[in-house]
C-alpha cells in the first residue's frame, strides 16, 4: 500500500472492520473451544457475549479470561497484516470492543462485571499498544536495495 496521498475509502474502510471483527470472533471460538471446550459439555455463545462467564471464582472463567487476553495478542498480529499503519491500530481495535460491547448489551444485558470490564479494557489496550509495536517495527524497516552493476 502507499503511504503518500491519503485518499478516505469508506468502503475499504467497513471492509477492514469487518474482517478483523471476523478474525477475532473466529480467533476466540479457537482459543475457547480448546481451553473451556474441554472443561464443559456444551459450547454456546454465552461464552463469547455474556459477562457472567468473564469471572475469576472458577478455572472456567480463567479460561474465559486467557481465551479473551490471547484473542487480543492476536488480534494484533490481524492489525499488522489488516492494517498496516501504526497510527490506525487505536482506532481499529477500539471500534472492535465497541462492537463487541453492542453485541454484548443485545445478548446478555449491560455488562456490570467488574471483571469483564477489566478483561475487555486489557484487551483493548493489548491489541492496540501491541498493533502499534508490530506495525512500527515494519514501517521502520530498511527498504533493500539492490544495485546492478554493469561489467563494462
Amino acid at each position: 500500500m502507499f503511504y503518500g496521498a491519503v485518499v478516505w475509502d469508506p468502503w475499504l474502510i467497513v471492509a477492514q472492520i469487518v474482517c478483523l471483527q471476523c478474525l477475532f470472533y473466529l480467533t476466540l471460538g479457537v482459543f475457547l473451544s480448546f481451553l473451556v471446550g474441554s472443561r464443559v459439555s456444551r459450547m454456546s455463545l454465552v461464552y463469547f457475549f455474556d459477562f457472567a462467564t468473564v469471572t475469576t471464582s472458577t478455572v472456567t472463567g480463567w479460561c474465559v479470561i486467557a481465551s479473551f487476553l490471547l484473542s487480543s495478542i492476536a488480534g494484533a498480529g490481524y492489525l499488522l497484516y489488516l492494517i498496516e499503519r501504526a497510527k490506525k491500530c487505536l482506532d481499529f481495535s477500539a471500534t472492535l470492543y465497541i462492537i463487541h460491547l453492542f453485541i454484548c448489551l443485545i445478548y446478555g444485558g449491560w455488562p456490570s462485571s467488574i471483571t469483564w470490564w477489566v478483561v475487555n479494557g486489557t484487551g483493548v489496550a493489548l491489541m492496540a499498544l501491541l498493533g502499534e509495536y508490530l506495525c512500527i517495527r515494519r514501517e521502520l524497516r530498511e527498504i533493500p536495495i539492490t544495485r546492478y552493476r554493469s561489467n563494462v
